[in-house]
């Protein structure tokens, strides 16, 4: 078993407006002979996954789904190869049986850093080959969109704080697992399991475990 997530910590990376990720002190031993503490952050922070209601008016949210939704058959699609800010094909979108295809960038290396933003990103005509398939899509960016900067005048440009792929993905209520990490760590086919806080909202962190094809659900 193998831990594809980024940690959750005070001042973490998080996509361009959403809410700061804090972690205080809300109760100490000295204090209150016990240790209890106060986290704030959106619903995207981290490694997380997206509902439809993420960008779809009437989208469902997590809990219209059964936790078995979120423990997928994915492979990986090696995109090492591309540049910043550079369209992911459709053709690199394979024929699968598998129920998820995981996008690996490499760009989990930047985690933490401002090239972390200039991810590659999927083409809108990959993302709808992957919503053709019906499959989920994770990736080791911040979006499988390209990632504007926070002063983005959605001018058309890949600055344009559009969502194409998202709309395309959840608008076909394929999940989205996004700031996956560690992907080296995997085979190319692997069991993902990706559970979001039992939370019924548009997204989630999550704990995003990989596991080898022979390991059972127990461990």
């Amino acid at each position: 078993m193998h831990d594809l997530s980024h940690p959750i910590e005070p001042g973490m990376q998080i996509y361009p407006g959403d809410p700061a990720v804090t972690v205080d002190p809300a109760m100490t031993h000295e204090r209150d002979g016990v240790r209890v503490s106060r986290l704030t952050c959106g619903s995207h922070a981290g490694t997380h996954v997206d509902a439809p209601a993420h960008t779809e008016r009437d989208g469902r949210t997590f809990g219209a789904y059964d936790v078995a939704a979120f423990v997928r058959d994915a492979i990986t699609v090696d995109c090492r190869d591309l540049d910043d800010r550079a369209p992911i094909p459709a053709d690199r979108v394979p024929a699968t049986d598998a129920d998820c295809v995981v996008f690996r960038t490499g760009w989990d290396a930047h985690w933490g850093t401002d090239r972390y933003r200039d991810h590659p990103y999927l083409s809108p005509a990959a993302a709808r080959r992957c919503a053709d398939l019906g499959v989920a899509v994770g990736i080791d960016a911040l979006s499988p969109d390209p990632t504007p900067p926070a002063d983005a005048t959605g001018d058309g440009t890949e600055n344009d704080p559009a969502v194409p792929a998202h709309r395309a993905l959840l608008g076909a209520e394929c999940l989205i697992f996004e700031n996956l990490a560690n992907l080296e760590a995997v085979p190319e086919r692997f069991e993902l399991r990706a559970y979001p806080l039992a939370l019924d909202a548009d997204g989630a962190p999550v704990r995003a475990v990989g596991c080898d094809p022979d390991v059972s659900p127990d461990g």
